[in-house]
């Protein structure tokens, strides 16, 4: 259950009896993130060595977050021989977290002269990963977090800029690219044509099944170059992820979202939802305008799912920034995470409730207001 805090002794028992039955990969946990680096290497050390039959399984490593070494703790393993590293995208995991797989991985293949080990990982495809596993999940990124934070590579002091510009390699141990950042900062905008489109979005690895969704997307980028000067990469990930959504077959979907609120006054809040094609209206109150907008969808979509999450991401920078929304649905046991994007942070609520409120009824029989038509 938590080997970090076991006697060897006991240890070394079990596993070799865990090896004689069959097991051919053997867990070594710090279930609760007690372990430091170097007690925890030893203890690897010391299976590996003391262990008879140790040649024959795979040893692995798990390590926790709560005191914030499991990165740290995962590598001594593997200095000491461990093979295997349970991680996960973004260090996500119970209580602090777990060892982070981006984190494990740069730092074994940026200090490979050190370490003597190497990954299969596709690396460039790390960044992505981390932001669908955000997307997925509804938990952020924070800006300061290595390898996949936004302030990854950034570099505000001035000798520092001056020094990268001359020598990348003097203040970056790897490069962005190398993760899945893109240096092309160009921008688009509401003149960018649709091969200009493509090409970025060819430039960044999405996929699209083909010219309907292609055709899809950009009438969705034409409508935010609309409403946002510049364009960046960012905004087009959220974009297709939007546009996939709405695409998707839909039970629920937003018609239109009208908000009134005034200093003093109760917030208001109008909505039209079509429910498998049909238009329903409703009006709600709230103690804030997000509020009165999921009142008012409830009243119409009747789903009586509980509200466990509600987060705001702020896509690039500025005040025209996009914002996205994530939206955590609990009902029955069953828990969905729903997301929209938009200039206008109530529609982007909006579309996250609804997103959400498909998720759950996926699979569910048709919405009993359908038959009212």
């Amino acid at each position: 259950e938590d080997a970090g805090r076991s006697e060897i002794d006991f240890l070394c028992r079990i596993i070799e009896a865990a090896i004689d039955a069959g097991a051919r990969t053997i867990n070594i946990p710090d279930t609760v993130g007690y372990a430091i680096p170097h007690q925890y290497a030893e203890t690897i050390r010391q299976l590996l060595n003391r262990v008879p039959n140790a040649d024959k399984a795979v040893f692995s490593v798990h390590c926790h977050n709560d005191l914030g070494l499991a990165v740290a703790n995962s590598l001594a393993a593997v200095v000491a021989g461990a093979r295997q590293v349970e991680c996960t995208i973004n260090g996500l995991g119970e209580r602090a977290g777990n060892a982070a797989l981006e984190e494990i991985v740069m730092a074994i293949k940026t200090r490979e002269d050190l370490l003597g080990v190497h990954t299969r990982i596709d690396t460039p495809h790390i960044l992505s990963t981390s932001r669908m596993v955000s997307g997925i999940t509804g938990f952020p990124v924070q800006p300061n977090k290595a390898i996949v934070g936004a302030n990854a590579f950034a570099h505000e002091s001035g000798i520092h800029q001056d020094g990268v510009l001359k020598h990348r390699e003097t203040y970056e141990i790897m490069s962005a690219q190398s993760v899945g950042w893109h240096t092309n900062k160009l921008s688009l905008g509401k003149l960018s044509g649709r091969n200009a489109f493509r090409s970025r979005l060819d430039e960044l690895g999405i996929v699209l099944a083909g010219e309907a969704e292609l055709n899809a997307a950009f009438a969705r980028f034409k409508d935010l170059a609309d409403k946002k000067h510049e364009i960046f990469d960012e905004d087009l990930q959220a974009l297709v992820s939007d546009t996939l959504a709405e695409e998707a077959p839909e039970h629920f979907k937003l018609i239109t979202l009208d908000v009134a609120s005034k200093t003093g006054e109760v917030p208001q809040a109008q909505v039209v939802v079509s429910i498998d094609g049909a238009e329903h209206s409703a009006n709600a109150q709230g103690s804030g305008p997000v509020d009165a907008t999921f009142k008012a969808i409830e009243s119409i979509a009747s789903s009586e799912a509980n509200l466990q999450l509600y987060s705001v991401n702020a896509i690039t920078q500025g005040t025209d920034s996009q914002g996205e929304v994530t939206v955590r649905l609990e009902k029955g046991g069953r828990i969905v995470n729903g997301n929209g994007a938009d200039t206008d942070i109530l529609v982007a609520s909006a579309k996250a409730y609804i997103n959400a409120l498909n998720l759950m009824q996926a699979g569910q029989k048709a919405h009993p207001q359908a038959a009212d038509v």
